[in-house]
C-alpha cells in the first residue's frame, strides 16, 4: 500500500519495554490477576535499543493528559502488504501491550510486510489500569460507525476523543491491508465483522485460539473494526487473548504467530 506522509516524526533511539511489576500467570493458575501498571511508551523512549529492528517511530497523537501515542515501523517499506497491529485500546487489557513491545524490540528482521506496531493506543487508561481513557470514554465505542449515545461509555459524540481521532487519521493515511486489534479476555479470534475467512483462520491457527463471533451483549456499535471495514478496502479483525495468558505465550507464540498470520516472517 502507498504510505502518505505523517506530520510528526520522532527521531532518536527506540524504547525498551517497560517492566510489568506483576507476573502474568499461566492459564488455569490459581494466582490472582496481575495488577495493571502504566504501559505508556513515553517513559522509556529516551533509552536507545541498538538491537531493535524498528526503522521509524512516529507520534500519531497526544492524549488530554499529555501522553504521546506512538507507532513503530518494522518490516519492508516497499512490501506489497501493509499491516497495523495495535493494543491496549482498553487500559485494563495489559497482555497485548507486552506482546507488541516484544515484537517492537526484537532483534530479528521482519520481512514480506510493511508492519506498523502501536503497543498502547490508550496510555492514559493504561496508566491507571482502567478500561476507558482519561475522560471516561470507551474508545472502542467511540468510532463513527453505528455509533450511539445510548451505549455506555460511547462519548458525547462519535470520534470525540483524541485517541480515536489519532488512530483514524493514522489508518486513513497508511491505508493498511490488514489491521489487527488486540484485546482481552475472551480467548478467541472474532469472526463477527470479518470481510473474509482467510485472515481469521490464519490468526486462529498461529495464535492457537478458536474462531467465534464475539458480541457486545447485542450489536457492537462504534468499534474500530466496524468503522475500518466500512470505510476502507483493507480488513480489520479483533483478536482476544485470554484473561491470564502465560508469559511465554505472549513473548514467543503470540509474537511469531501474529507476524506469520499477516503474511510476514521473522528472521
Amino acid at each position: 500500500m502507498h504510505l502518505r506522509p505523517l506530520p510528526a516524526l520522532i527521531a532518536g533511539g527506540l524504547a525498551t519495554a517497560i517492566a510489568l511489576s506483576a507476573p502474568l500467570s499461566t492459564p488455569g493458575s490459581a494466582a490472582p490477576a496481575a495488577t495493571p501498571t502504566a504501559t505508556s511508551d513515553s517513559a522509556s523512549d529516551h533509552q536507545a535499543s541498538t538491537r531493535s529492528a524498528v526503522a521509524e517511530v512516529r507520534t500519531i497523537g497526544t492524549t488530554v493528559r499529555g501522553r504521546q501515542i506512538r507507532a513503530y515501523r518494522l518490516g519492508e517499506a516497499n512490501a506489497a502488504r501493509t499491516v497495523v497491529l495495535l493494543g491496549v485500546m482498553h487500559g485494563s487489557e495489559r497482555a497485548p501491550g507486552l506482546t507488541l513491545r516484544r515484537l517492537r524490540d526484537t532483534a530479528q528482521t521482519v520481512t514480506r510486510v510493511d508492519l506498523w506496531v502501536i503497543p498502547v493506543l490508550n496510555p492514559d487508561g493504561a496508566a491507571t489500569g482502567r478500561r476507558a481513557n482519561a475522560r471516561g470514554v470507551d474508545l472502542n465505542r467511540n468510532f463513527p460507525h453505528r455509533w450511539s449515545r445510548s451505549v455506555s461509555g460511547a462519548g458525547r459524540t462519535a470520534a470525540s476523543e483524541r485517541e480515536t481521532k489519532a488512530i483514524m487519521r493514522f489508518l486513513d493515511r497508511v491505508d493498511p491491508d490488514v489491521v489487527v486489534s488486540l484485546h482481552q479476555p475472551f480467548a478467541a479470534v472474532d469472526t463477527s465483522v470479518n470481510k473474509g475467512r482467510g485472515l481469521a483462520r490464519a490468526l486462529s491457527r498461529e495464535l492457537k485460539l478458536p474462531r467465534r463471533d464475539i458480541d457486545c451483549g447485542g450489536p457492537c456499535r462504534g468499534t474500530l473494526t466496524g468503522w475500518f471495514n466500512a470505510t476502507h478496502a483493507g480488513e480489520a479483525i479483533t483478536v482476544e487473548f485470554g484473561p491470564r495468558p502465560a508469559r511465554n505465550y505472549l513473548r514467543r507464540t503470540a509474537v511469531r504467530g501474529l507476524v506469520a498470520a499477516v503474511g510476514g516472517r521473522l528472521r
